[in-house]
């Protein structure tokens, strides 16, 4: 669950939101219904949306100042609102306030993250009272991230199509750099065009080599070793992305990757002094497209 911060017990509730990083990810297969099963270790970090939501009027109202995403049900956290409310059969009158800190299409979930935000929140601000269960269950058809989002976990491994949640231990004592290179990169298009056969996906001829109960005490080395399949895909479109995890390596990072579906870089990187200096040089290049996080723990 997000953390929630109440203003008043009746009336509105200010929420953070975070996001996302895969540690690794792995393309298992392709299923008929179009839909790809993955196996990816995800850790939730301190950069954070922040919702605003209050009790008003009779409809759902979205504004997301400062930016141009949209405001109707193509926004996901209006979607998910909608969903909250068919599902408890609550009359609709909430206002929402996004502001968006989470780079969009950067594969950082935090589309995903707001959604996960709204349906917790709501309940929280309605007195709905839905079991965690039930609140999983309204959040799995908005998308294969919002379930992870939900849990009240910091890290899970996430398999079947990102949304079956097994909660393992979190990743600690590493600074994580973050580098957007300014640009979005679209899931749909990046899994469409992964080739599932290619001899690039070693991990596919050989997946039984590493088991799911080691990976919560791996060292972040292994995580680069078992590395983002849809890099493949993403870089090879845009190589400063690969430009990036070398750069990042350079700085000290032990280990760098791709998050998601891209185009978002991050290095793990066990010294601080090193990920400041990191910072300082990147941002010359890319401005506030660098971040510093550390793992969020809720």
């Amino acid at each position: 669950m997000k953390e929630i911060t109440q203003r008043d017990s009746f009336s509105s509730l200010t929420l953070k939101a975070p996001a996302k990083i895969n540690l690794f990810l792995k393309v298992l297969n392709r299923r008929p219904d179009g839909y790809h099963e993955i196996e990816s270790l995800m850790q939730k970090i301190e950069l954070f949306d922040i919702l605003h939501l209050s009790r008003q009027g009779e409809q759902i109202s979205l504004s997301c100042p400062g930016n141009t995403l949209p405001e109707d049900r193509e926004n996901l956290a209006y979607r998910a609102a909608h969903a909250f409310f068919s599902a408890t059969g609550i009359k609709p009158g909430i206002k929402i306030i996004l502001e968006k800190n989470i780079p969009v299409a950067a594969g950082l979930g935090g589309g995903s993250s707001d959604a996960a935000a709204v349906i917790t929140g709501l309940n929280t601000l309605l007195n709905a009272n839905l079991a965690r269960e039930q609140l999983i269950d309204i959040a799995r058809p908005l998308g294969a991230d919002v379930p992870f989002f939900v849990q009240d976990c910091s890290a899970a491994m996430a398999t079947g199509i990102g949304d079956c949640i097994q909660q393992v231990l979190p990743m600690r004592g590493l600074s994580i750099v973050l580098v957007n290179p300014g640009f979005g990169v679209s899931t749909k298009w990046v899994y469409e065009n992964f080739p599932l056969t290619s001899n690039s996906n070693t991990y596919i001829l050989a997946r039984d080599q590493k088991t799911t109960k080691d990976f919560h005490a791996a060292a972040p080395s292994l995580y680069e070793e078992l590395g983002n399949d849809l890099e493949v895909v993403t870089i090879n479109r845009f190589p400063e992305i690969g430009d990036l995890k070398k750069e990042l390596k350079k700085g000290g990072a032990v280990t760098s990757l791709m998050s998601g579906s891209g185009p978002t870089v991050f290095g793990l990187f066990a010294s601080e002094e090193d990920a400041q200096r990191s910072i300082m040089q990147l941002s010359k290049k890319f401005g506030k497209n660098v971040f510093l996080a550390r793992p969020y723990i809720p």
